[in-house]
């Protein structure tokens, strides 16, 4: 969808102006910054009262906030390869979390990888002439592996390659165009640990617990650099932060923003690190994460970029219940049922904010259902791409630049080991612990109730058949995540 211009006619005293010539104006640049276990009202623009996140919340006032966006999936390695490929958890390669490794300092690296050849949103842009590059969070692909994100269509990345090493935002080392690059500072420690009782002084868990340099500020300047080297032609930029995801870890000196009230009692550890003061701790990662957003966004303003370029942010899933995170006391999910791990609306309904200066309205908002899958095609559509490919989703670029909300031609669909999840129009199909003597089936009406409290399937039978047999034909067995309970539905057909 390249736009045009005519060139302004410059008339001047005894001079004949030239023939003017139409002159091409390069595509948008895309930014997709995404956040990692981002709960859907921990934004101030979608509700939250405690976390400050004042540029995020003008990213939405300067765009359309879209109310019922969904990640690709409840965890974060399928989830993200649902978000680069645009197909659903029931085509896509990746489907769970896959472990290539264990927890210690020498162990390998990395989840399930890509194969070669896939073709990835990076790649489909790159093969169109944008430069590319992913700075944060990868989980498709260990080093050396096909998987890795200079296979997948990333002119530059750096990154942190393996969730687990994730875990910890003072590692040792980050993987840069696929070299490990080694952090000042930074000494191996077990990134899971658990205390008996509180050390005597905060201080002796900063010690112990952070390191010099911090991983998050590595790659917002990495990304800065990136849009500088690459202002004068199109670019995408992938900004998967690891941010909020736990380890609770943030630059001390950023804690006193928050009060120290809000915190009664030290988490001890166990599931992650331990930390004196985790309301404050998880506060002030996000609102570490909205400086990275509000930096961005400077970074186009002094380059004149801010007009060509469609920003994007989103998460990767739902609000976590594990390493301290208190999701009641920041009402993570108020309203919704569940959370990260889960095909209820709390696992996996997020943010969506889409900022276009001159193209999407301020201070929109659209409640059509969206997810993962309709990002490749909107970055297709955006950059004037054919899109031909068998895909999961559709294009937003009609509901950003017109608030349309018309009806879906997709499905969207979701599985997560147990768990099965469809929603058709305003049904929601929801199946968990498939395969086990207490199964459950139930049937929502999103419409009425978000909140997933009134199963209506014994009520309104005929939706649900509808509903069944849409959820076994939007799937295929993987021979790579077997799901046992799933793929005999499939073979009955």
């Amino acid at each position: 969808m390249h736009s045009t211009f005519l060139m302004l006619l410059f008339c001047a005293s005894g001079l004949n102006a030239p023939v003017p010539e139409e002159i091409e104006a390069p595509p948008p640049n895309i930014i997709l910054i995404l956040a990692d276990d981002l709960g859907y009202r921990e934004l101030g623009c979608y509700g939250q009262e405690k976390i400050k996140t004042p540029n995020i919340d003008q990213l939405a006032a300067d765009g359309m906030k879209f109310t019922q966006h969904y990640s690709g999936a409840p965890v974060c390695a399928s989830s993200r390869c649902v978000l680069l490929t645009g197909l659903h958890c029931g085509h896509s390669l990746v489907r769970n979390n896959w472990e290539n490794g264990g927890w210690g300092e020498d162990e390998p690296e990395g989840q399930y990888p890509l194969p070669g050849g896939t073709i990835t949103m990076a790649r489909m842009l790159q093969d169109t002439g944008y430069a590319t590059g992913v700075f944060g969070k990868w989980g498709l692909g260990g080093p050396g592996t096909s998987g890795a994100p200079e296979h997948q269509g990333f002119n530059t990345s750096v990154t942190v390659l393996c969730q687990r090493k994730a875990h910890n935002f003072y590692p040792t080392h980050l993987w840069k165009n696929g070299e490990k690059m080694l952090l000042d500072g930074n000494e191996w420690f077990k990134a899971h640990q658990k205390i008996d009782k509180p050390l005597p002084e905060d201080e002796d868990y900063y010690d112990r617990y952070l390191g010099q340099t911090y991983s998050p500020d590595v790659f917002l300047d990495e990304a800065l650099d990136f849009i500088d080297e690459n202002s004068k032609k199109p670019f995408f930029l992938y900004y998967p932060s690891p941010i909020p995801h736990v380890a609770l870890q943030v630059p001390v000196e950023e804690l006193n923003q928050y009060p120290r009230e809000w915190d009664d009692k030290p988490y001890l550890g166990g599931s992650y690190l331990p930390h004196p003061r985790p309301r404050a701790a998880y506060a002030a990662m996000i609102t570490h994460l909205d400086k990275e957003v509000g930096a961005i966004l400077d970074r186009l303003e002094q380059h004149g970029l801010s007009d060509n370029t469609l920003v994007m942010f989103t998460s990767d899933n739902g609000t976590t219940y594990a390493g301290g995170v208190d999701h009641q006391f920041f009402a993570s999910t108020e309203g919704l049922s569940g959370l990260k791990g889960s095909v209820l609306e709390g696992g996996i309904r997020v943010p969506l904010i889409a900022r276009w200066p001159g193209k999407i309205a301020k201070g929109s908002s659209n409640d059509f259902p969206s997810s993962f899958p309709d990002m490749m095609p909107t970055a297709a559509e955006l950059a004037g791409i054919p899109f031909d490919l068998p895909i999961d989703g559709e294009s937003l670029i009609p509901m950003m630049t017109t608030g349309s909300n018309p009806q879906r031609t997709h499905d969207l669909y979701w599985e997560h080991g147990d768990q099965q999840a469809l929603r058709h129009g305003d049904w929601k199909l929801v199946r968990r612990r498939l395969g086990k003597k207490n199964q459950e089936t139930r049937l929502f009406n999103l419409a009425t109730d978000a909140g997933e409290k009134k199963d209506l399937s014994e009520e309104r039978p005929e939706i649900l058949q509808m509903m069944m047999k849409r959820a076994v034909s939007s799937r295929f067995p993987s021979p790579i995540f077997p799901n046992k309970a799933l793929d005999s539905l499939h073979d009955q057909q």
